[in-house]
């Protein structure tokens, strides 16, 4: 009974730490969503030189999208004739620093360590863009070129209609698209912190995170082939600082994982090439395990945590907050499972 109370206050306390500022995050991004118009960020990402990746990078932090749905639109942003460097900085960006994962970083580590992430991750961006526009100069405006003789003739000809503002589609897009797409990583997120917190002994933890250098490659190692959304990585990393982890290290995991996976992996491969994949890996890698590194050297004393577990009063706002994402969580979780239960049962001979 104690461990049943201790799980399911962990999973509270987790939920009730980030829920207000994602579902803020979310309200944002669907606002974003009808502002921003569709083609904006195509039209300033052609080039393959140092501004496009800049402006990739700049124009990825705000935009409304998640780890899931970055990828597809990464496509079609080299579709259209955006340099490689380009299109890998915007994979970097969007989803490390998207408005959502800013909000909740603040919610789980405060001020400081948020606009460490925020800094650090538009450095890595640019740095992983110009690096591959380097190495694939020739090819990326030989590609460009044909891209736009193409595409030419179709995208001066048409003429698209100016998008209307539309309240319904802000909720729609932030609480339902996007939502839908973090609903089972963010879940699973929880779940694996709350156990972690609860379970895991700390004389075996500590033992675990002791050696600081060894650390950072073990997390590297787990976090880039795995899918671990933006913000569904948070509760973990905040989990495994609370075990005893550095703030570095946390870091490592919310650089290197979001930015990476395996399906990340084979779309960058796909799209870019072999060589591009290559770059976009060791970049990722080695500027996660300095910048990891520089923020446990100059800033380890300071407690980045900003809730605690042991907390047993939140405000009023802070509850209700919890309750909806609560609500919207069970709701996206059973209701594909509902859905092919009703499906099957259509589908048998008594029904027709």
């Amino acid at each position: 009974m104690d461990l049943a109370f201790s799980l399911a206050n962990n999973f509270l306390s987790l939920l009730d730490a980030m829920a207000i500022y994602i579902l803020i995050g979310l309200l944002i991004a669907g606002f974003l969503k009808q502002i921003i118009p569709d083609d904006f960020i195509i039209k300033h990402l052609g080039n393959g030189n140092i501004s496009s990746v800049i402006k990739a990078t700049i124009l990825g932090i705000p935009l409304p999208v998640c780890s899931c749905s970055v990828i597809p639109l990464a496509q079609s942003l080299r579709k259209e004739g955006a340099s490689k460097g380009a299109v890998q900085s915007f994979l970097i960006s969007s989803p490390i620093t998207g408005v959502d994962s800013i909000l909740a970083t603040y919610s789980f580590f405060g001020l400081f360590f948020t606009i460490y992430r925020v800094i650090s991750s538009m450095i890595i961006a640019i740095v992983v863009g110009i690096v591959q526009n380097i190495f694939d100069k020739e090819e990326s405006k030989k590609i460009e070129k044909e891209q736009n003789s193409c595409s030419c003739s179709c995208s001066c000809s048409s003429k698209k209609e100016k998008k209307r503002f539309s309240i319904k589609e802000v909720f729609s897009y932030a609480y339902v698209t996007l939502f839908k797409d973090m609903v089972k990583p963010l879940f699973i997120g929880l779940l694996f912190a709350t156990l972690f917190t609860t379970l895991a002994p700390k004389e075996y933890t500590s033992l675990l995170f002791e050696n600081q250098i060894l650390t950072y490659f073990v997390i590297i190692l787990f976090s880039m082939p795995l899918y671990i959304c933006a913000t569904a990585s948070l509760p973990i990393a905040a989990a495994l600082i609370i075990e005893g982890m550095s703030p570095g290290a946390a870091f490592i995991l919310l650089s290197a994982g979001p930015a990476t996976s395996l399906i990340t992996m084979g779309v960058v491969y796909k799209t870019l090439g072999k060589t591009s994949l290559i770059i976009y890996l060791t970049m990722i890698a080695i500027l996660s395990l300095i910048f990891g590194y520089l923020f446990d050297l100059f800033f380890m004393d300071i407690n980045i945590l900003n809730f605690s577990l042991e907390e047993q009063t939140s405000s009023l706002f802070s509850q209700i907050s919890s309750f909806i994402m609560l609500a919207l969580m069970s709701y996206y979780l059973i209701k594909p499972w509902l859905y092919r239960k009703k499906q099957s049962c259509c589908s048998s001979k008594d029904c027709h």
